[in-house]
């Protein structure tokens, strides 16, 4: 299928991601691309360098007649966002990802498709292969492990980098020029308990799964009012918590991306069976009717499955089912500053009982540090109230917005020129960008981030809009050419 998308045009930045998703490269497991990107520097006869933590830089002089102007960072990261469909067979370890076209849209089959971050890592490509794009002094950053913790950013050292400007190619709107983006920070909740012996006699089990929801990015698109699969299959054993044990939940897999589906298995006297089918498909039908816009292709189906041997003891499981009830998800305070942008958020990502052990993972971002940090706090009262233990991990700061930018000055009145006087939206994103780590090390370079569009990250349904790539790569190339004199 790379094929049909190499006739694509620009032909120079679809060639390469073609061959980018030819690559395996799951967060924290990129040592393949981190080869593949020192190869192809390396066969430019280009300076390539791997840093300490794995980031990958690739050093281009200017163009002839661009040697004035201010060098140039310019920024993506090599890792993807691994996610399936529950039927597709795939395996993001081995395999490249399967792509299509449909109408103006690139797809992958059954996954995500790594437009994210990959497009902007495609440009860079084709723009340190290119002879015939002017540019200045170039340094390409190909940072990793963006999409689990940005550990790559948070590990390149001051000093190395030798730019002034920093073209971060990470933004999903092809009319937006990003100048912020939100912190963030994981809190993991764990706890034990002691499980119960299931009588065999009297007793069966059903399973209930909550799937066919849309997924989506837990910062770009929590304010869209997707299902969160993880609060719908708690709501779900909250109405019945009395009459149940919980033998298995496995909610949600990264906690960058909304939960789609969730599973869990239940005990209860098989004389309540029809009572509490009854409740359940009531309740299911009032949740499906109430997500019916956002979410038209939510499915919750009960089946009666193997009896298990243990469960959860009630105390404990209603415990745990209160904290999730209680535990904030979705947009927590709007900004007061920045119209329409959402300041503060919590996704619970995962959940997951079994064999005495049960872990929760959220994902909090906020623009504002203190912000952050109350939500943060607030989970971990919920849940040590439950009596779980609360780790806070993973944490990186926001990219506070710089409205004097020069190199914005430069790309507003690009963007108007190139769009018939259509004025871009500069705005900061909910969102995490590594524009605020790279910002500690490097605090006087001059930040700034675009995209083309890019539909449904972190998701399966993720796409690529074909029109927008070629808008955007027109705005790459005359921003290259107007880089401000030294």
């Amino acid at each position: 299928m790379s094929s049909e998308i190499r006739q694509l045009e620009p032909k120079a930045l679809w060639d390469k991601f073609a061959d980018l998703n030819a690559v395996p490269r799951p967060s924290k497991k990129e040592e393949r691309v981190i080869q593949f990107m020192k190869n192809f520097g390396e066969n430019l006869g280009l300076e390539t360098i791997e840093d300490e933590v794995g980031n990958v830089i690739i050093r281009k002089p200017a163009t002839q007649g661009m040697e004035d102007r201010k060098p140039i960072v310019m920024q993506s990261h090599l890792d993807m966002v691994h996610q399936k469909n529950n039927d597709t067979v795939f395996d993001f370890d081995t395999q490249g990802i399967e792509m299509f076209v449909e109408g103006d849209w690139v797809k992958a089959k059954g996954t995500t498709l790594g437009a994210d971050n990959g497009l902007g890592v495609a440009t860079i490509m084709a723009i340190l292969e290119s002879d015939s794009i002017a540019h200045p002094d170039l340094e390409a950053l190909f940072t990793i492990d963006e999409e689990t913790g940005m550990t790559g950013a948070m590990g390149l050292k001051g000093g190395l980098l030798k730019g002034d400007i920093l073209l971060n190619l990470d933004t999903e709107e092809d009319d937006e020029i990003g100048v912020g983006c939100a912190g963030g920070i994981d809190i993991t909740a764990t706890g034990t308990y002691n499980e119960a012996r299931v009588i065999q006699e009297g007793n069966m089990a059903y399973k209930i799964e909550v799937k066919g929801l849309q997924g989506g990015h837990s910062g770009m698109q929590i304010h869209e009012g997707l299902g969160n699969a993880n609060k719908i299959m708690n709501r779900l054993l909250y109405a019945v918590i009395e009459d149940i044990n919980v033998a298995e939940i496995d909610g949600g897999s990264l906690r960058n991306a909304i939960p789609r589906e969730s599973v869990s298995t239940i005990v209860f006297e098989a004389d309540k069976e029809a009572v509490l089918t009854s409740l359940l498909n009531a309740l299911s039908e009032t949740i499906k009717k109430e997500f019916k816009t956002m979410e038209p292709d939510m499915e919750i189906v009960l089946s009666e499955t193997t009896l298990p041997e243990k469960v959860m003891p009630q105390e404990a499981q209603e415990q745990l089912v209160n904290a999730i009830y209680a535990a904030h998800n979705g947009v927590y305070t709007m900004s007061a500053d920045i119209p329409d942008l959402v300041e503060t958020s919590n996704n619970i990502a995962r959940v997951m009982v079994k064999d005495g052990n049960i872990k929760v993972g959220c994902l909090t971002r906020s623009s504002v540090e203190s912000s952050k940090m109350d939500l943060a706090n607030s989970l971990r009262a919920t849940f040590e109230l439950a009596g779980c233990d609360v780790e806070f991990s993973g944490e990186y700061p926001g990219w506070q917005p710089n409205m004097d930018s020069d190199i914005l000055k430069v790309m507003v009145p690009i963007y108007e020129r190139l769009n018939n006087g259509e004025q871009p939206h500069v705005a900061a994103c909910h969102a995490g960008l590594e524009c605020g780590i790279l910002g500690t090390n490097y605090p006087d370079m001059d930040m700034i981030s675009f995209g083309p569009n890019i539909k449904g990250a972190h998701s399966p349904d993720e796409r690529a809009q074909i029109s927008s790539t070629q808008k955007y790569w027109k705005f790459v190339l005359e921003i290259l050419k107007h880089i401000p004199k030294r």
